[in-house]
């Protein structure tokens, strides 16, 4: 049986000063998942994500890509990841092009393999027209295409997204959903991270809530749409921001 896209066993993360920000995590992620990975503001997601990463070093536990200790070989772990993180962490200054392209050189890609790669995100993302702007021109959509092309530029098969589609405007954030679908339905896992409940019901197959550092609730889309008062009231039970008592009425 081949080994899941990433499994945490335990996840525990202490910061320095004493601060819990992962309490004790275990989730699966099977191959070719599109899985959401939700919470409220300071549950433990972005701190989860950094451990995956290695942005962070865990305080105790597991984290395994597709069965390769993310820790112990980060290397060879990391290359099988593609994080699109929520803020712009880009030079503002450069272009879309050579943010995707620096991308594919840290990853140790040859110049050649590069520009292939490279030649086709920017059309596969609509970014030709673009592509020779400086990135603090272009719009928030179009940032976000960039950020996310910089993501796939070494083929990885482990896509991170969090907040992909913050500060996007309704039709083009449709336009990053469709992008998304289809690279989904090209083989690749995806965990996302969001706010939008709807792009979670569009998207999303599995789903686990976490809250104060704890998955409090892990579940098909479909059993949690399918009950009273659908995702939303599923997300606020499980999240404590609405008692059981008012949700069954």
């Amino acid at each position: 049986m081949p080994a899941p896209a990433l499994s945490i066993s335990h996840l525990r993360k202490v910061y320095a000063r004493g601060t819990v920000a992962v309490e004790d995590i275990s989730l699966t992620v099977p191959e070719g998942e599109f899985f959401a990975f939700l919470g409220p503001n300071g549950a433990g997601k972005s701190t989860t994500i950094h451990c995956i990463t290695g942005i962070a070093e865990p305080t105790a536990g597991k984290i395994e890509i597709f069965g390769i200790d993310a820790v112990k070989d980060y290397r060879e772990a990391r290359r099988l990841v593609g994080l699109c993180p929520q803020e712009f962490n880009v030079d503002p200054f450069a272009t879309p092009r050579q943010i995707v392209d620096w991308m594919g050189g840290y990853f140790g890609m040859a110049a050649k393999a590069r520009k292939e790669r490279t030649d086709m995100l920017m059309e596969r993302f609509e970014l030709i027209l673009h592509q020779k702007k400086q990135f603090r021109e272009l719009s928030g959509g179009l940032k976000r295409r960039v950020v996310l092309a910089r993501a796939l530029i070494h083929d990885p098969k482990l896509i991170i997204l969090d907040e992909p589609t913050a500060g996007v405007d309704v039709e083009l954030r449709r336009v990053l959903w469709r992008y998304l679908a289809e690279i989904n339905k090209d083989g690749k896992t995806i965990l996302l991270t969001s706010h939008y409940l709807e792009e979670v019901e569009r998207l999303c197959r599995q789903i686990a809530i976490v809250n104060k550092g704890l998955v409090v609730r892990e579940g098909t889309k479909d059993e949690m749409v399918g009950e009273p008062g659908g995702l939303e009231q599923a997300y606020l039970v499980a999240t404590g921001a609405q008692a059981d008592h008012v949700a069954a009425e």
